[in-house]
C-alpha cells in the first residue's frame, strides 16, 4: 500500500497533525500493520518537500510545536491520478508455500505434512478473520472479504498440489 497516497487521501477530508492521521491510517488501514509515527512524519516530510502538502499551521504545546498539514491542489490531483491507475495483480509465481512443497519433495521430506499444516493455519485465519468481518463495520467486512476470498483461492490451490503430490514427486519436482 502506498502510504504518502494513503495520507493524502485522508488529508482531503481537511487539514490534520501527523498524530491524527497515524490514528485515522491505522484504524481504517493498519489494523494487521499499524504505521510507526516515524513513518507518518518521514511521509509527511517527503509529501511536504514534493509540494503535495503545505503546513496549514502551529500549535505550541508541551512538547514541540505540533504542525497541522493540508493537501495542495498538486497533492488532490496525485491522489486522483493513483486512484486511476489500476494495480498490478500479483501473480504469486515466487511463492514461499510453493518452494516449501518442492524442496519437501525433492529432499523426501513430507510435502503431505507441508500442505497439510498450511491449510490448517489458512482454516485458522480464515476463522479469524470471520469473526473480525462480524463485529466490522462495511469497511471493515469488505478488507475482510478480500483476504478471505484470497485465502479461499490457497486453499483450493493446496487441494489441487495435494492430488497431484504423486505425479509431482515422479516428475521429480
Amino acid at each position: 500500500m502506498s502510504v504518502g497516497h494513503t495520507l493524502l487521501g485522508l488529508l482531503e477530508k481537511g487539514p490534520r497533525h501527523g498524530y491524527d492521521l497515524k490514528r485515522a491510517y491505522d484504524e481504517r488501514f493498519g489494523h494487521d500493520r499499524p504505521l510507526h509515527y516515524g513513518q507518518v512524519y518521514s511521509t509527511l516530510s517527503r509529501l511536504l518537500r514534493n509540494g503535495l502538502v503545505q503546513v496549514d499551521g502551529t500549535e505550541a504545546g508541551g512538547g514541540p510545536e505540533r504542525k497541522r498539514y493540508a493537501i495542495t491542489d498538486a497533492g488532490v490531483t496525485d491522489v486522483d491520478a493513483w486512484l486511476g491507475t489500476p494495480e498490478k495483480p500479483e501473480l504469486y509465481l515466487q511463492n514461499t508455500l510453493y518452494a516449501k512443497v518442492v524442496l519437501a519433495l525433492m529432499s523426501g521430506r513430507s510435502a503431505q505434512g507441508v500442505l497439510d499444516a498450511q491449510r490448517a493455519e489458512h482454516l485458522r485465519l480464515m476463522r479469524a478473520l470471520t469473526r473480525r468481518k462480524d463485529g466490522g463495520d462495511l469497511a471493515e467486512q469488505l478488507v475482510c472479504d478480500h483476504a478471505l476470498f484470497h485465502l479461499e483461492a490457497d486453499l483450493r490451490w493446496l487441494e489441487l498440489t495435494a492430488a497431484r503430490l504423486d505425479e509431482l514427486r515422479e516428475a521429480g519436482a
